[in-house]
């Protein structure tokens, strides 16, 4: 009898040792490293306030702290893993990156990325650094926005990429800046309407043509969860509704009335800025790749932030104050989740 538990024992330990040793997480992580500029003239975008003579006296010096300072929140928010997956957004250009992941700190997680190549007058971009191992890339594409009114300024494009995951699933990741609320937040709202449609449509493609879709977005949207472009164009639902496979879901919008809970710090407020948006699927536990508790964070770590002498409540710890270089990180905090990958 005692031989026969002993073997009941081991043979149910051996199924579950080959149920967890058959699971991998993916920590996949968005974060906007605010004004990621190199020091070099770029004789046709307007990146002259950072500059050795610029307003901002932007020098090598400087630029090497931030991919330092920047490094460090990467490895903080992995914890003992790397991110598989890094959105990043204000990133200058291709140059910028090849230092971040290959002459920074950042070069023994291994990274690779893919970077835009926007029309936006600053120069700035969005791009994706992802871990070989876990995302083998398979296509990237780039969608530029052509907004309804011609005399509006262009903005960043949205990156797409198309990657396979470690189980052989197909996982589509989109990374987004929309336009910013300079000038007033209902004035530019009908620019980031105008990119939440293209967005839309990229999503409705993918649920037409494939038999799963997997699709991940994150960004700073520039918006709050329940703002017109997010929750009516983008059509992204709380996860406290039914969940339907072939509808999008923000990870932050049941959040968003929680006291000192947000991604950016603006008059004295917490707000929602940066989001993670996520398929149906994406929040099944049958699916063989799914969130993991359905669950999003905001990376809120102490040495990121700062008090605010007017409140007394914590921001976020800036590279700026206005022009004065302080030696913070960003105006924003990062967000992530975690895939379960079976």
């Amino acid at each position: 009898m005692h031989k026969r538990l002993s073997l009941l024992f081991i043979i149910v330990f051996l199924l579950f040792a080959h149920i967890v040793s058959s699971q991998t997480e993916y920590r996949v992580m968005f974060y906007n490293v605010e004004n990621l500029f190199d020091t070099v003239k770029d004789s046709i975008k307007n990146d002259d306030e950072f500059q050795p003579d610029g307003s901002m006296r932007w020098n090598s010096w400087r630029y090497w702290e931030k991919l330092k300072n920047i490094t460090r929140v990467i490895t903080a928010v992995g914890e003992m893993y790397s991110p598989s997956l890094v959105g990043l957004c204000e990133i200058e250009n291709d140059s910028v990156l090849y230092d971040l992941t290959k002459r920074s700190p950042l070069r023994a997680q291994g990274y690779d990325y893919i970077v835009t190549n926007s029309p936006d007058e600053r120069g700035i971009d969005v791009a994706l650094l992802y871990q070989p191992h876990h995302f083998r890339l398979i296509e990237k594409n780039e969608y530029e926005v052509l907004f309804s009114r011609k005399d509006v300024r262009p903005t960043r494009n949205v990156l797409h990429a198309v990657g396979q995951i470690i189980n052989s699933d197909t996982l589509d990741v989109f990374v987004v800046h929309p336009s910013s609320r300079s000038g007033g937040q209902m004035e530019t709202e009908p620019q980031r309407i105008d990119i939440a449609k293209l967005i839309r449509n990229k999503v409705d493609s993918l649920f037409e043509t494939r038999t799963k879709a997997n699709i991940l977005i994150m960004g700073d949207f520039n918006d709050y969860p329940n703002n017109k472009s997010i929750k009516n164009t983008i059509d992204a639902r709380s996860i406290n509704h039914d969940i339907y496979e072939k509808q999008l879901y923000n990870m932050f919008y049941h959040r968003m009335n929680e006291k000192n809970f947000g991604t950016y710090y603006y008059q004295g407020r917490w707000g929602i800025l940066d989001q993670i948006i996520v398929s149906g699927n994406l929040l099944s536990s049958d699916n063989s790749v799914h969130v993991k508790d359905n669950s999003a964070h905001i990376f809120k770590a102490n040495f990121l932030l700062e008090e605010d002498k007017k409140t007394g409540i914590m921001k976020p710890r800036r590279t700026y104050l206005g022009p004065r270089y302080v030696g913070g990180f960003s105006d924003h905090l990062p967000v992530y989740i975690d895939l379960v990958v079976q």
